[in-house]
């Protein structure tokens, strides 16, 4: 039987198998969301099991732990950057240089497998400031300017300043953003992390959006706050999908406090919407929290220590990191994703930024 088919029904969850196809340890994993159903004694309807890699590329095997990026934005003099820098998220201390973007750009989108860090779209350094539809990728664990990875469906800027939804093998990309020319669109694009290759069409948003964020489990993706929709819940919607399954994105529930400008860190079962802008454009600090296996709204976590907006953000599965953002700040901070309460400072990056993203190799999509 091929990884990730769906098994017979008398499997125990958590059995473990050796797939003598893939020479890897596989698990027995039942669902929660989509696929066919059946009810098992003491546990109730679930989905479809399917076999999962045991992986053994841990952040801590990888890196000595959870590393963070963060990519381009935009420096003080208004040029779009291409620096990519990291930390070491389990401590603190200020951000190293890793390398550079192909091209220096901001308000773009990152997300990541353990292994690989994913950078796409944004503003390049044009006399319009033209919307760019390319995708690069770097080797997390190592240092070193990114490759060209493939295209999106279309050219987009400011569609999150958060990181993208993700699992550990499919990032998505490209959850709605200005186009050129100055439109709004909600589509959605997807890649496999692991190859390269244009962006493929996932399914759209529930409505249109720019400057939203994401979160994710394995099996689920959210994507919140925003703005330039037609609708007057457009700062506060929060949509859902799965990440496995192409489709359309469904109502999940609303942010206590309306945002746009906003960043996301989270492990696998919240995730913390970081500052950004109101309603009425008045920098907000609050951080509030979105329990991800449960639709439902957001409720307060927490305080910034610095009001900001356009910040980038990364996160470990205790940690949820921001760094720089509007106007132009240089500061990194952290705040426990465990336990609520108020952001703390980490450190300085290597230059004031702002219209940054970041990504990790132990964000919560990656299980």
């Amino acid at each position: 039987m091929a990884h990730g088919e769906n098994a017979p029904l008398n499997i125990t969850p958590g059995a473990i198998r050796f797939n003598t196809d893939s020479m890897k340890l596989e698990y027995f994993r039942i669902g929660m969301e989509g696929g066919n159903t059946s009810s098992y004694a003491g546990i109730g309807t679930l989905a479809a099991g399917e076999w999962v890699q045991i992986t053994t590329d841990t952040p801590d095997i990888q890196t000595g732990g959870t590393r963070g990026l963060f990519a381009g934005g935009q420096a003080p003099d208004s040029t779009k950057t291409d620096a990519i820098v990291y930390i070491n998220i389990a401590t603190t201390g200020d951000a190293i240089d890793f390398g550079d973007l192909t091209i220096g750009r901001d308000h773009l989108g990152g997300t990541s497998s353990r292994t690989r860090g994913i950078f796409a779209s944004g503003w390049e350094q044009t006399p319009s400031a033209s919307a760019d539809n390319r995708i690069d990728f770097v080797t997390i664990s190592s240092t070193g300017d990114a490759i060209d990875f493939g295209d999106l469906s279309q050219s987009t800027g400011r569609e999150g300043h958060g990181t993208f939804p993700s699992n550990s093998t499919r990032g998505i990309l490209n959850p709605g953003g200005y186009v050129s020319g100055g439109s709004v669109n909600n589509t959605m694009d997807y890649i496999t992390m692991a190859s390269t290759g244009n962006a493929v069409d996932f399914g759209d948003t529930s409505i249109v959006r720019a400057s939203g964020g994401g979160m994710s489990s394995s099996t689920r993706g959210l994507l919140c706050g925003g703005y330039a929709g037609p609708v007057a819940d457009r700062f506060t919607r929060i949509d859902q999908f799965t990440i496995s399954t192409q489709g359309n994105a469904a109502d999940f529930g609303d942010l206590f406090t309306g945002a746009y400008y906003h960043g996301t860190s989270w492990n696998s079962t919240r995730g913390v919407v970081v500052g950004g802008l109101d309603s009425s454009g008045s920098k907000i600090d609050d951080m509030q929290v979105i329990f991800i296996a449960t639709s439902g709204n957001s409720v307060k976590w927490g305080d910034l220590n610095y009001t900001n907006n356009v910040a980038g953000c990364s996160g470990s599965p205790t940690r949820g990191v921001v760094s720089g953002g509007h106007p132009n700040s240089s500061n990194i901070s952290y705040f426990s994703l465990t336990t609520e309460g108020n952001a703390i400072d980490f450190g300085d990056l290597t230059a004031p930024t702002r219209n940054s993203t970041g990504c990790s190799n132990g964000h919560g999509g990656l299980g």
